[in-house]
């Protein structure tokens, strides 16, 4: 049992990287007064968010908790009740700083957004971590709070662009629902499994950095036109952007340009079938490693990271043969789109999680959550193998 008042500890994390955000921001009294109002609505919305998901568990009999409901029921709970639920509290947070013209563009949208998330948090996660009371429940309220501070930010950027009416398409519904299934899933490993699918949740997170990244790519001095009004966090984000520089909009707009972009049907259906000769190589890879372990595959589970050995050392042997396959494809084709390797990995990996979830439904939440870096690392090949 923890020593009292530990479980006060996300609340005091919450409040200090609101604290943060709010100097860093530097836009003023104006702007600070509505991080912290932002950050107060959201501590209101975690608590009505706690208490009612908890109404909510009593009446439909679900819960977070696969252990409790199973798997199917735990993953119904997360994405149709709890993340909508928790996603639309944070709107609602957000709401009086959007009608007091406090969001003007991307980079307001994603401030307010973070204020309100950690905010949220801070509630939401103490109270989950008093009702528990051990090291693992810290360890995963830990691990869901870059989950809950990002998908927030990423519907308050598209928030801020769709008050910017710089986007004609509704940005902010279609972002805002892609953001609550991913972050269901996300909750679902963090909260949902046992103690070893939590080492899942790393791919995404690096996902998850990359478009910080990214992000501080766009909106760096370069790029914003609002960048004299408030730059100490941006420029922050702006220097780890150039040590680890991510392709700019531009030049991926250049490599979809008109010619581009006309895809070769042929390739993508070969370039299907060569990425699952090779997955299927890189997993027999893994299966041996496992082998000459002594690892015995077949008890492979989620319940502690020593039972879910096996499934990492599966997804490595994936992750690996990716950028080999996109690198012989994109060879083969001598063709300077990229757009034919990286729709022949979407397909191979979709058909292999479909092939997973009859074989072996466990591994199937490990290769969801493995999905984006092998995307990525397979894009990556293909890129290194475009024709100069």
């Amino acid at each position: 049992m923890l020593f009292q008042g530990v479980w006060l500890l996300p609340a005091v994390v919450g409040a200090s990287l609101t604290a943060l955000l709010a100097l860093y921001s530097r836009s003023g009294g104006r702007g600070t007064r509505a991080i912290a109002a932002t950050f107060g609505l959201g501590a209101m919305a975690g608590a009505c968010s706690h208490f009612g998901l908890l109404h909510a568990e009593t009446i439909t009999g679900l819960s977070l908790r696969s252990v409790e409901v199973g798997e199917g029921g735990a993953l119904i709970f997360a994405l149709l009740v709890a993340e909508p639920v928790a996603e639309v509290m944070k709107v609602i947070a957000v709401w009086p700083a959007l009608l007091s013209r406090r969001i003007l563009d991307l980079r307001d949208g994603v401030r307010i957004a973070a204020s309100s998330s950690l905010g949220f948090a801070a509630v939401d996660m103490s109270w989950t971590f008093h009702s528990h009371a051990t090291s693992m429940w810290l360890v995963r309220c830990l691990f869901a709070l870059p989950g809950d501070v990002f998908f927030a930010c990423a519907w308050g950027a598209a928030l801020g662009l769709a008050k910017a009416k710089r986007w004609k398409l509704p940005v902010f519904p279609l972002v805002f629902i892609t953001t609550v299934a991913v972050h269901g899933f996300y909750a679902h490993l963090v909260y949902g499994r046992g103690p070893g699918a939590l080492i899942a949740t790393f791919p995404l997170l690096a996902v998850m950095f990359l478009a910080v990244i990214w992000f501080g790519q766009i909106v760096s001095p370069a790029h914003s036109q609002t960048a004299t009004r408030e730059s100490g966090f941006w420029s922050r984000v702006s220097r780890i952007s150039e040590a680890f520089p991510p392709p700019s909009l531009a030049t991926v707009q250049s490599a979809l340009g008109r010619q581009e972009a006309r895809v070769n049907i042929p390739w993508v259906v070969l370039g299907t079938f060569v990425y699952l000769g090779t997955m299927i190589v890189g997993v027999g890879a893994g299966v041996a490693a496992t082998k000459a372990a002594h690892v015995d595959l077949a008890a492979a589970n989620d319940q502690s990271v020593a039972s879910a050995a096996p499934l990492i050392m599966l997804a490595i042997g994936l992750v690996v043969s990716l950028p080999v396959s996109g690198w012989i494809i994109s060879r083969a084709s001598a063709r300077r789109s990229r757009l034919e390797p990286a729709l022949s990995a979407a397909a191979a990996l979709g058909i292999f999680v479909v092939a997973l979830g009859v074989i072996e439904p466990v591994g199937v939440v490990f290769a969801l959550a493995v999905f984006p870096v092998a995307w990525v690392a397979a894009c990556i090949g293909a890129w290194l193998g475009r024709p100069v």
